[in-house]
């Protein structure tokens, strides 16, 4: 079984809110988040309160005394014989992977997730499978009938790409939530992104609480009861905030007065406000238990 993010102690099951380093790459001019070298970054993320990054600074991290997670693309059999001893000796927590291209035979995913699972427990180091379009997991009948093959499997829960990708509302989104219950119950890990039937990262404002919120509220509601209910002392569970920049087609652009066309929102202030929604729904978790 892959194994739960741990710090060794005995505390209660926590939540840990982290920062993926994307989040912070190439922010636009009327931002205000960092946009300095990477020690500048740093500084900045440490002041706001996240406790660790995605894709930091190894060195930087250390000094700061910020945890660090990390991920990785793997397509074949042997992708992690590297790698997996680097993240262990460089004091990564964990990593996320996307897992194959979605067009593999289920013989060859069946492949890739034993490979996954034999690495994750030969280096005790945790390894989540990413719910991302253009993976194995791009689709969520066959990621359920996944986890009926492998019940140990664990995910990072991206759920902005099934939302999205699978318009989740169309049929029933309590339809849906239901059949995936599975999913919810193994996930150990999540990428923080609200999107909406049509687009895969919106802005969200502070002051409405649009259905599609609300959606991802129960998502990620929901993946905090699963990991609890089975959570030990020293367990804990990282959402971490991965806002996209628009050059990669993740953030909406939208024409300025100018019309020149900018991101429609600050993606460092998205960040913020998705810290206090995630520390909303880890209490309503609780309070359900």
């Amino acid at each position: 079984m892959i194994k739960n993010t741990n710090d060794g102690s005995k505390n209660a099951p926590s939540l840990r809110i982290d920062i993926n380093y994307g989040t912070c790459e190439d922010l636009p001019s009327f931002s205000t988040g960092p946009k300095g070298n990477d020690r500048e970054k740093h500084i900045r993320i440490v002041k706001a309160g996240f406790q660790g990054i995605q894709d930091g600074n190894p060195e930087l991290c250390k000094e700061f005394g910020l945890q660090l997670t990390a991920h990785a693309r793997i397509n074949d059999v042997g992708d992690l014989d590297e790698l997996a001893p680097k993240w262990n000796a460089e004091n990564y927590n964990c990593a996320t992977i996307h897992l194959g291209w979605g067009i593999e035979s289920d013989e060859k995913v069946d492949e890739l997730v034993k490979y996954v699972l034999e690495i994750s427990s030969k280096f005790d180091f945790p390894i989540y499978i990413e719910t991302h379009r253009a993976t194995i997991t791009q689709d969520i009948f066959r990621t359920v009938e996944l986890t009926k093959r492998f019940p140990e499997i664990r995910f990072n829960g991206d759920f902005s790409h099934w939302y999205t990708g699978q318009e989740m509302v169309y049929g029933g989104i309590e339809n849906k939530l239901n059949f995936i219950q599975p999913i919810f119950d193994r996930v150990r890990f999540m990428h923080g992104r609200i999107g909406n039937p049509g687009s895969i990262q919106v802005d969200v404002k502070n002051d409405i609480n649009l259905e599609y919120v609300n959606h991802f509220k129960k998502m990620w509601k929901r993946s905090f009861i699963g990991f609890l209910k089975t959570a030990e002392p020293g367990d804990y569970i990282c959402f971490t905030v991965e806002l996209l920049k628009a050059e990669i087609f993740y953030a909406r652009t939208i024409p300025n007065g100018s019309g020149i066309e900018q991101e429609e929102g600050d993606r460092w202030q998205q960040a913020l406000l998705y810290k206090e929604i995630i520390e909303e729904c880890w209490r309503n978790a609780k309070q359900e238990m």
